[in-house]
């Protein structure tokens, strides 16, 4: 049966993107490869390319016999993977990065390209390194938004004017403009009670007031596409406001010459390969979420209890339970001194753990700090939890993992963030304008929009909540993961938004809720004990 053309254009376009040509039975070889592979056909096509891409070739077009020879040895490891063998890729089946040694990639406008950044990060920076924060931020979007076919230049001369066209202006240059225009900015405080749009450029002053927007939380120091017109008074007047449009994750991978935002861990080709072999059969693994744990909660304690014996119960046990703090009812604060009796309560929580020997010896366990635990500040990311309330628990729990917050999870080749703030509260309050309902009504989907826009994780104003300027490139979501756990306080949630799957698991000492992540489907099971 013949391949749909849609297929066929999209196999096209991303060889073309790589610099290759196909020749009509190279285009066939590839398609036949990719029907053996429906339910992962995007993901089998960038390895077949990246492989390409590696390989002595005379010229860019490519014939069948180019595209045999490499889908021959794709195939050969893809038959080597053996669920017997699969502990020979046990390191990378679930690996946590902590967000402190998550590699730093900065952007080349003129070379149009990524390259890392090798020099050492100073925890305290100087004045230069929180401009570039902001400066790293907007160019990531801007190259992104560059490639969209809605606001990039044509190519070709068409009848389409200046008025309807939707480039992006340099805010520099509207002096002398008139009529509709399209900028994009970071909204910041210059003056007290005036707002403007300031771009690498300059900064104009905007009047949101009568401005229709797009789904999100548009606060200080997020970046926005905006449309409107520049008034005589100086004033761009906002018709139009929206966050720059989200690319997809292989169109970004594509473009990335193989570097690994996510983890700094490049793989070859026939790992990933085999790796993704060995994810598509792990149907039987499982993450158990929970958050707010509150280990100097007697009832929180005994409903843990609960939520372990169930799971001792059944034949194939959680791989992973992932507990995120608060873990202390009270904030440990300079006004907290009972870090002695937290000590004991995490003990305590490892004597539990281990009388239930399934879980002991075939769940892993990852703790990740909340805004209010124990540590030296509450700026992101947090480091770890301190060794001194945890080392008694380590002695009960041989496979217990302490990350920071947020952390990175990597399952095979799937990529989850974690990230423990209650992010909603503080997005609804710092909102510049109440969010539309045009779309949803539903705040976590506004909260969701925001984030995976932005590519960011936490856009908040540096005042509300601060971030160490040269590690701020730990809170990126690009290229897109493919999951994003949001410890929340607020209302238990899922959201598959673009393909991503977002989940909140709700506050489990108040409102008994958790949530089962399974990562081979990407389903959430939402979960609750009665009260």
């Amino acid at each position: 049966m013949a391949a749909p053309s849609r297929s066929r254009k999209k196999v096209q376009r991303k060889f073309k993107l790589r610099g290759f040509t196909l020749k009509v039975d190279a285009l066939e070889e590839t398609l036949a490869f990719l029907a053996r592979f429906p339910d992962a056909e995007d993901e089998y096509l960038d390895l077949l390319i990246d492989d390409i891409d590696k390989q002595s070739l005379k010229s860019s077009i490519l014939d069948r016999e180019a595209i045999r020879r490499v889908v021959s040895l794709l195939l050969n490891a893809d038959a080597a993977v053996d669920p017997s063998a699969a502990s020979t890729s046990s390191r990378f089946a679930l690996r946590v990065i902590d967000a402190f040694v998550i590699p730093r990639f900065r952007y080349d406008p003129i070379k149009n390209v990524f390259y890392e950044h090798t020099g050492k990060l100073h925890i305290h920076g100087d004045a230069g390194d929180k401009a570039a924060l902001y400066r790293d931020r907007y160019q990531l979007l801007l190259q992104r938004i560059a490639r969209d076919k809605f606001f990039s230049k044509p190519v070709f001369a068409s009848k389409m004017t200046e008025s309807e066209s939707c480039e992006i202006t340099p805010i520099q240059s509207l002096i002398g403009c008139t009529g509709r225009r399209w900028i994009m900015g970071v909204i910041s405080q210059l003056e007290e009670g005036q707002f403007y749009l300031e771009d690498l450029s300059a900064a104009v002053p905007i009047d949101l007031s009568n401005s229709k927007i797009t789904s999100g939380f548009f606060v200080e120091n997020t970046v926005v596409v905006v449309e409107g017109e520049l008034l005589s008074n100086g004033i761009f007047q906002v018709n139009t406001c929206g966050f720059p449009p989200l690319e997809d994750r292989e169109t970004s991978l594509s473009l990335l010459m193989g570097l690994d935002f996510f983890s700094g861990e490049v793989l070859s080709t026939e790992e990933n390969f085999r790796l993704l072999g060995l994810e598509k059969k792990a149907v039987n693994d499982m993450f158990v979420v929970l958050s707010d744990v509150w280990l100097d909660n007697e009832e929180t304690m005994e409903k843990l209890a609960v939520v372990f014996d169930g799971y001792e119960s059944v034949e194939v046990v959680p791989s992973l339970f992932i507990l995120m703090g608060n873990f202390c009812s009270r904030s440990c604060n300079l006004a907290f001194y009972s870090y002695s009796n937290l000590r004991m309560q995490f003990a305590k929580l490892g004597e539990m753990i281990a009388s239930h020997p399934k879980l002991r010896e075939q769940s892993r366990f990852l703790f990740i700090p909340g805004p209010d635990d124990a540590g030296p500040s509450k700026v992101l990311p947090r480091c770890a939890l301190p060794k001194y309330l945890t080392e008694e628990l380590q002695k009960h729990i041989p496979a217990v993992i302490f990350g920071s917050n947020p952390c990175r999870i990597k399952f095979y080749t799937q990529e989850i963030v974690v990230f423990r703030q209650d992010l909603l509260y503080r997005m609804r309050r710092s909102c510049l304008i109440p969010p539309s309902t045009a779309e949803t009504s539903d705040y976590f989907q506004h909260l969701v929009a925001t984030i995976t826009h932005q590519s960011h994780l936490c856009p908040l104003p540096l005042t509300v909540q601060p971030i160490i300027w040269n590690y701020d490139h730990c809170l990126r979501l690009y290229p897109t993961p493919h999951a994003i756990v949001l410890g929340d306080r607020s209302e238990q949630k899922a959201f598959k938004y673009t393909g991503i799957t977002c989940f909140n698991p709700g506050s489990f000492s108040n409102d008994n809720t958790f949530a089962a992540y399974r990562p081979c489907t990407q389903e959430v099971e939402l979960s609750a004990l009665e009260s």
